[in-house]
């Protein structure tokens, strides 16, 4: 996959979210500790959101390439957010696969809670 692959499936994740009533609050937000994909909120949650985009052949599953070392970079990310964007909203981690067939990108799987803060 490409990078331009890769952005292209955050597109499509962000949009997917906006049209299912959340705000995206941040795209590809760093830290010393990684990197965030998107950051939105809706309703009492601020949801950090991981995207894996995958060919359909590909063997590893989206969601598998979210390892426990990359849910800790996920959560000290999470967390430098949070201390540099105070928020009264409950914090959740997300995951979200994204499949591309013949070019067209579709969210195939979006997990709320994917995992917990480790």
């Amino acid at each position: 996959m490409t990078a331009e692959t890769g952005k292209a499936g955050e597109n499509c994740v962000a949009s997917w979210l906006e049209e299912r009533g959340y705000e995206i609050l941040e795209r590809n937000f760093h830290s010393r500790f990684g990197e965030i994909d998107i950051i939105a909120k809706r309703g009492t949650y601020i949801a950090f959101v991981e995207v894996k985009t995958r060919a359909p052949n590909s063997l590893v599953s989206p969601l598998e390439a979210i390892t426990p070392a990359k849910q800790r970079k996920l959560t000290a990310t999470a967390m430098e957010y949070l201390r540099q964007n105070p928020s009264e909203l409950q914090p959740r981690f997300d995951a979200a696969a994204v499949c591309s067939r013949g070019g067209i990108l579709t969210v195939e799987v979006y997990l709320e809670n994917a995992f917990f803060a480790q």
